[in-house]
């Protein structure tokens, strides 16, 4: 008898009822997600995870009282397995980065499709990073972005798979695309990111980007 695949289990965290029961009825759509609890507020938030134990936090960055940067700096140290996925508008400041590169595992925009936020919830509990390309582009066209690149010497196909990690693919897909396997993928993500000196993938597409060394997808 085969055993079920194991759904990814979410909490969701907004300050705004109707937020949290629309993202509920659109995720639960979803044959590999449950939601496991939800929370007005921050303090409910880390009750909820201590309780619940959820693979996924998706976090509002905005709320009353304790905002979603205390939030997951208090969720990442409480729970260090527990993936964070922040959920915010397009206007951004320096906090972005620096939780990119520390507390959150990835950023979404408030309007995103239902289709786009399911696959971002996949790759963030797979345990990479994920920025949505209106954010990348928002961020490029401001000055809130990381050091930039050093005179990195990236091998063609190495260039080949940073371009596709500056779209939404993941590594098993990319790897599809360029017919190779996965651990090859990532391993030569591995050799990007040691060269770019930068902590993820994330930061590492921005900095590649503002470097010259690729262009952001259309």
């Amino acid at each position: 008898m085969m055993t079920a695949p194991r759904k990814i289990r979410i909490l969701l965290v907004d300050d705004h009822a109707i937020v949290r029961k629309g993202l509920a009825m659109v995720l639960r759509l979803e044959p590999d997600m449950e939601i496991v609890g939800k929370a007005a507020d921050g303090e409910a938030a880390i009750k909820l995870t201590q309780l619940l134990k959820p693979d996924l936090v998706l976090l509002d960055f905005v709320m009353s009282g304790m905002n979603g940067e205390e939030t997951a700096a208090a969720l990442r140290k409480l729970s260090p397995q527990t993936r964070i996925l922040m959920l915010t508008g397009v206007d951004l400041d320096d906090r972005v980065l620096k939780m990119l590169a520390t507390d959150a595992d990835g950023y979404v925009i408030k309007n995103i499709e239902a289709e786009q936020l399911a696959e971002a919830i996949r790759v963030v509990a797979r345990g990479e990073a994920y920025l949505h390309p209106t954010l990348a582009r928002h961020l490029l066209q401001s000055n809130r972005l990381p050091a930039r690149a050093p005179k990195a010497k990236l091998t063609r196909r190495e260039t080949e798979v940073l371009r596709q990690m500056a779209t939404p693919a993941t590594y098993k897909e990319i790897a599809a695309k360029l017919y190779v396997s996965e651990e090859t993928i990532r391993t030569h993500a591995k050799h990007i990111l040691s060269k770019l000196e930068q902590p993820n993938r994330a930061q590492a597409v921005l900095s590649a980007v503002r470097a010259g060394l690729i262009d952001l997808p259309d």
